[in-house]
């Protein structure tokens, strides 16, 4: 994330707002898709009732909204926690999004105008511009914008909101199985490959790019187990606590 916790809140403050349960959602997904919250972490009410100045009832409408998107796991007197899916779950996940993102690809190849072609390969630069940088929670957020950006395009809805689905979780897979060598996941050339389809009208070549692409994202992965001891308050811009 670009500010602290703290930062956002002020600035909310300032403008008469309040914080809500949507405000703790949309920082807690930010910081998975971001991958600074491991799967695996603990969420416990008390703490991020305090990192964001809310009641605990609040903190549990947030947590059960992120349950519903398969963010967290929620389970009968149990302190919740970020998912962490399983090498199987993972798998599936990816051939899952194969299928549909692949699907999607398709149907739009050759149906995309100028605005949305130019949109799409400016997220791409400036994704390359990120990784050159070493910048990674931009490079994330710049690839998560151009699939993100396909399944809000996608003609058939359904598919798009299963591709939006599948991103999420594609997301916290790859934060909990890559490789701990890897500083980055950026795949030199793949989305530019993917875009040259689309805007060529190659439906065929479209789904093969982004197959091939979501298969060597999965090669960069480590699927064994993972342990996680995550710093909550360190992560939202707050004094450090256990988690």
């Amino acid at each position: 994330m670009s500010r602290s916790w703290k930062e956002d809140v002020e600035a909310v403050v300032r403008a008469g707002g309040r914080i809500s349960d949507r405000h703790i959602v949309d920082q807690v997904r930010q910081a998975v898709l971001a991958q600074r919250l491991p799967p695996g972490t603990r969420l416990p009410e008390v703490a991020l009732g305090e990192i964001f100045g809310v009641s605990r009832s609040v903190v549990r409408r947030a947590l059960t909204r992120l349950a519903a998107d398969h963010v967290v796991d929620q389970r009968p007197n149990q302190i919740s926690r970020v998912r962490a899916p399983s090498v199987e779950e993972t798998r599936e996940t990816f051939d899952a999004r194969r299928l549909v993102e692949g699907e999607v690809v398709s149907l739009l190849a050759g149906r995309l105008g100028g605005d949305a072609l130019e949109a799409l390969a400016a997220e791409a630069e400036a994704e390359a511009a990120a990784h050159a940088r070493g910048d990674e929670p931009a490079r994330i957020g710049h690839s998560l914008a151009i699939h993100h950006r396909l399944a809000e395009l996608s003609p058939n809805r359904v598919l798009g909101s299963m591709l939006t689905d599948l991103v999420l979780r594609t997301s916290i897979v790859i934060a909990l199985y890559k490789r701990a060598s890897l500083a980055s996941c950026y795949l030199a050339g793949d989305h530019a490959r993917l875009l040259d389809a689309l805007a060529a009208g190659d439906a065929e070549g479209a789904r093969a790019a982004l197959a091939q692409h979501l298969v060597n994202l999965e090669g960069l992965l480590d699927l064994g187990p993972r342990g996680s001891g995550t710093d909550l308050k360190a992560i939202f811009g707050a004094a450090t606590v256990d988690a």
